[in-house]
């Protein structure tokens, strides 16, 4: 009998303040949409940062009859010299994990595998021999670039020496700044569902200020009287966490997996990691509709 009760009075209040109810629920799903949308770039994001941080090689290039640098003009190719004394630089350098020569017809078939399905203009501009012969260096920890880049640079027939990393930072700072940009507005939209919430429970509580206070007379508890205002935030929340999940789900096969074709690897979220970005939505929309209701009830309605 009692929880038929508080079931009715719950669906009472929502039905009374129906617009507020609706305005709360469409905030609070733009809100978590968005803050769902800044998990998801952010679980992206840690997700490519180790993929490729396994993979990022410094490239050590070296010189052949088109280098146009000075010193590859002035000393010509590099010679089988060159290059033994250079993997012995390399073998001697803790920082470095392995390494692996490429001559330049395998360079060129690289390229060619690489960017043939994706720009086959570019591709097909490339001829063999356009592409030095090179060292792809793996490094212990992609901090050490510097240190190893110190020591190879300028040796005999080195041409020049270049970091996948760098190549790689302005598309993660991309990332991160709309991750964070996504996170803020997602703040201040949960800041105005706040608002809203504390204004539809108090107008609720108002318009049924008579049974409340005949239900104190005949002893009814304080969560007793407050939980039918706490069950209608809950709801609400719960309605627009739910909406906002299918705008996360979206926001995954969409704006990730479009990515994910851009740059054609493999790095795809795991569908724990949905599960997990959904689930703390719905969470943080819940917590956050039942905790404004509350406080909103202790603070202005003295109940």
């Amino acid at each position: 009998m009692r929880a038929q009760f508080v079931l009715s009075e719950t669906w009472i209040g929502l039905r009374r303040n129906l617009t507020m109810t609706i305005a709360v629920i469409t905030t609070v799903a733009i809100s978590l949409a968005l803050f769902g949308a800044g998990l998801l770039v952010n679980q992206q994001v840690s997700e490519m940062r180790n993929y490729w941080d396994e993979r990022i090689t410094l490239t050590i290039y070296m010189c052949n009859d088109i280098s146009p640098t000075q010193t590859c003009q002035e000393n010509g190719p590099a010679t089988d010299e060159d290059r033994q004394a250079l993997e012995g630089r390399l073998e001697g350098l803790s920082q470095v994990e392995d390494f692996r020569y490429l001559t330049a017809a395998e360079a060129w078939q690289d390229f060619q595998e690489r960017l043939g399905s994706s720009n086959e203009a570019l591709a097909a501009a490339a001829q063999e021999g356009d592409i030095p012969d090179n060292y792809r260096v793996q490094l212990t920890n992609p901090e050490f670039y510097d240190t190893v880049r110190a020591e190879v640079e300028g040796a005999p027939g080195v041409d020049t020496v270049s970091n996948d990393q760098q190549v790689l930072e302005q598309f993660f700072g991309l990332l991160d700044g709309l991750k964070w940009a996504a996170l803020v507005v997602a703040g201040f939209q949960l800041a105005a569902a706040a608002l809203l919430i504390g204004n539809t429970i108090r107008l609720s509580a108002y318009s049924r200020r008579r049974e409340t206070g005949i239900m104190r007379l005949v002893g009814a508890s304080n969560f007793y009287i407050q939980l039918p205002f706490l069950l209608e935030g809950a709801i609400a929340g719960l309605i627009g966490g739910l909406i906002a999940s299918g705008f996360i789900v979206a926001t995954r096969f969409t704006l990730l997996g479009q990515i994910e074709d851009w740059f054609q690897f493999d790095i795809a979220l795991s569908t724990g990691a949905l599960f997990y970005v959904i689930g703390v939505s719905l969470i943080l929309g819940v917590l956050l509709c039942t905790i404004t209701s509350f406080l909103t009830l202790r603070r202005y309605l003295k109940i």
